[in-house]
């Protein structure tokens, strides 16, 4: 019925809001680094009597689809279980730790060494892979997540993704590429990136000298990126509100671009049309209201880190770096791991 973001961290809070959570202040008691979901979770519905039923969804589970949210939430609904949690099947053989100095043997867990399982022949064992706690609230009330009727809901093991420590983290983001959830629609082969000039490829500020001259500064790393995507066979075209013609001819990137132009969507979709391309098909990189629209059309959209807030509410990706300071070759880099799920999915 709703989505919430529990933090106590106002960079938190503001991106929550951008992607339309609405946010729990967690009080400084319930905050700290020994603090537990639970206590985090009990506040809440200590400010919140309207609410039944809570999930609570770890941040640290980055392949959670949402259509297992769904079939979880009908069975605590519909089918009137007080809790559900998530496992993942496994086929690990566990043995007895013996501590250093104890006098002792190991002892097997859930095997016979004498007669081993083979892994296609043996079920395995489930474990909560801590993806996300189901429960009513008075089940929580009362202290526990998991109680009263339970249920678990067992999930994909390349779903079953959990960041707890540092080598978890590359292979956490391998799992996203290849089995992350990209939106109900397939990945398409992106065949056009549009940039705008100001704020993106540069950094928006005008030098003026003192005969009237106008200077612009940019990143070169930002060029590489608009020759890596060219080499990718990726075209690349540029836009802007003002008449910056002589910036362009001066960075010398060869790219088509249509400046002073005061509706940056139909430009837009005049190239689309001409390219014979599908939204899905187009990259766009923009920072400004103006490209507000041209971000929610497009397949793949990105903003620099500091493009206006309604610029990044419209945007699939917030770039870490500034516009003039690499945001286009990071946006490139981001492309190219998506490009990378579009090819593993062909090849599957």
């Amino acid at each position: 019925n709703s989505i919430w973001v529990s933090t106590d961290h106002d960079e938190i809070e503001r991106v929550a809001k951008q992607f339309g959570a609405q946010v729990h202040r967690r009080s400084p008691e319930v905050s700290q680094d020994s603090s537990t979901s639970l206590e985090a979770i009990r506040e809440f519905l200590n400010h919140h009597p309207e609410v039944d039923i809570v999930g609570n969804i770890q941040a640290t589970s980055p392949c959670l689809h949402p259509s297992d949210l769904i079939k979880v939430a009908d069975l605590i609904q519909k089918e009137g279980f007080d809790s559900v949690f998530s496992v993942v099947r496994r086929h690990q053989f566990r043995w007895s730790e013996v501590k250093k100095g104890e006098n002792k043997m190991t002892e097997p867990q859930n095997l016979n060494p004498a007669k081993r399982y083979r892994r296609q022949d043996w079920p395995g064992e489930l474990y909560e892979n801590g993806s996300f706690y189901f429960a009513k609230r008075n089940l929580i009330e009362k202290g526990y997540l998991q109680g009263g009727k339970m249920a678990y809901y067992e999930m994909r093991a390349e779903h079953s993704v959990d960041i707890d420590i540092d080598i978890d983290w590359p292979i956490a983001e391998q799992r996203v590429l290849s089995f992350g959830y990209f939106g109900k629609e397939p990945l398409k082969e992106v065949k056009l990136l549009v940039c705008s000039i100001d704020g993106c490829l540069t950094n928006g500020r005008i030098y003026v000298t003192e005969d009237q001259k106008e200077m612009v500064s940019y990143d070169y790393r930002d060029i590489v990126g608009v020759d890596l995507l060219k080499k990718r066979g990726i075209q690349v075209r540029l836009l802007s509100d003002r008449d910056c013609s002589k910036t362009l001819a001066a960075i010398q990137l060869g790219c088509t671009a249509k400046v002073g132009t005061a509706n940056k969507l139909q430009v837009l979709e005049d190239w689309k049309k001409d390219m014979g391309l599908s939204w899905k098909e187009i990259a766009y990189l923009g920072n400004e209201e103006s490209d507000v629209e041209c971000l929610k059309k497009a397949g793949m959209s990105g903003v620099p880190a500091d493009a206006c807030a309604l610029a990044q509410k419209a945007a699939g990706y917030i770039c870490k770096s500034s516009g003039g300071c690499g945001a286009v070759r990071e946006f490139a880099e981001h492309i190219f791991l998506l490009l990378e799920k579009v090819n593993s999915a062909r090849k599957q």
